[in-house]
């Protein structure tokens, strides 16, 4: 199985796609932080030879014309190794951080994933651009706007999801679906499963083969080879779960885990400014539950019975230091998968 980690920085970007491929990790992604997701891409595709991803972009704030230039530019720089990763945000960010409406969200999603795919056959193909969506229009590309048909084709979209109705359209209508990391077993097996399967049963042949779609499980990764690095790890992860437990789109992973009562306890941290505070909520059994846990060994054996069945590679967040040589380690025990 092949591995994803993150690159966090942007001055530092060549370094530590380096570093990664070092440790035998076979592709890196950005997210939507301090630093915008498509300029360290840039940097990591000269310096080295992983696949690279946007996980996520935030596709409504954005032009789906100006997505699609920074996706085909990446996928050129990297020669066939980027894959573009869409993601909704919540609500909050979406209207009072970025500015912009977030109303019915499935549905701007594939109104995006749509955009971004006549205007990537109007570069390849030829195709002349005449794209109406329910929230996005596009009718004109002039030649001189208009990159060169590329050896590489277009990028893969992935779209990042949780809710069955998202999971499910990114199964009918994007290459691979981006499981979020906060997310178990139980949740995985019965509702993001049965929401893919619904998506693939409509899925166009025009838009690929349904063996050709992606499961692409974003994990939470908390190991340790001795008792003072794994006290490392769990407090780094209930730092982060503590985080999400504070957004409501994760409260059904939480509810079906018997902790739904979490959440409106974080919110109301959230709203007091105690941040510091939101990682006591996240209990032993929680942990266990959303994250992978354990030796480098253990953590393989998890991923391997929840994920194996459906997945050729898993991205990884291991929020806190890693001790010398635990990357390679547990990087060495997913590849044995």
């Amino acid at each position: 199985m092949k591995v994803l980690a993150p690159i966090y920085g942007l001055t530092d970007a060549g370094a530590e796609a380096q570093r990664l491929q070092a440790a035998g990790v076979d592709g890196a992604f950005t997210f939507e932080g301090p630093h915008d997701v498509f300029l360290p891409l840039a940097v990591a595709a000269a310096a080295s030879d992983l696949s690279l991803m946007s996980n996520v972009a935030i596709a409504f704030p954005r032009n789906a014309v100006h997505m699609a230039h920074s996706a085909w530019d990446l996928q050129q720089l990297s020669q066939h190794r980027f894959t573009l990763g869409l993601g909704t945000q919540i609500r909050t960010h979406i209207e009072r951080r970025f500015g912009e409406e977030f109303d019915h969200p499935v549905e701007r999603m594939r109104d995006t994933v749509g955009a971004l795919r006549a205007v990537f056959a109007s570069w390849q193909d030829g195709v002349p651009l005449d794209y109406h969506g329910q929230y996005r229009t596009h009718t004109l590309m002039t030649p001189i706007f208009s990159p060169q048909p590329s050896e590489f084709g277009p990028p893969l979209v992935v779209v990042g999801g949780l809710g069955p109705r998202m999971c499910a359209m990114a199964a009918e209508v994007a290459d691979g679906l981006a499981v979020m990391p906060v997310t178990s077993e139980q949740f995985f097996t019965e509702w993001t499963l049965p929401a893919v399967q619904s998506g693939l049963g409509r899925r166009d042949a025009a838009v690929g083969t349904a063996e050709k779609f992606e499961i692409l499980p974003e994990l939470i990764v908390c190991v340790g080879r001795t008792p003072e690095e794994q006290d490392a790890a769990d407090a780094g992860c209930r730092a982060l779960l503590g985080f999400y437990s504070s957004t409501p789109a994760y409260k059904p992973v939480f509810e079906i885990e018997g902790k739904g009562h979490i959440q409106p306890l974080a919110r109301s941290l959230t709203r007091e400014g105690r941040w510091e505070d939101l990682a006591e909520l996240i209990d032993d059994e929680l942990l266990h539950a959303i994250a992978v846990r354990g030796t480098p060994q253990e953590v393989a054996a998890q991923i391997a019975r929840r994920y194996a069945a459906h997945t050729g590679r898993v991205a990884i967040y291991t929020p806190y230091g890693l001790a010398d040589g635990l990357l390679e380690e547990v990087i060495d025990q997913i590849h044995a998968i």
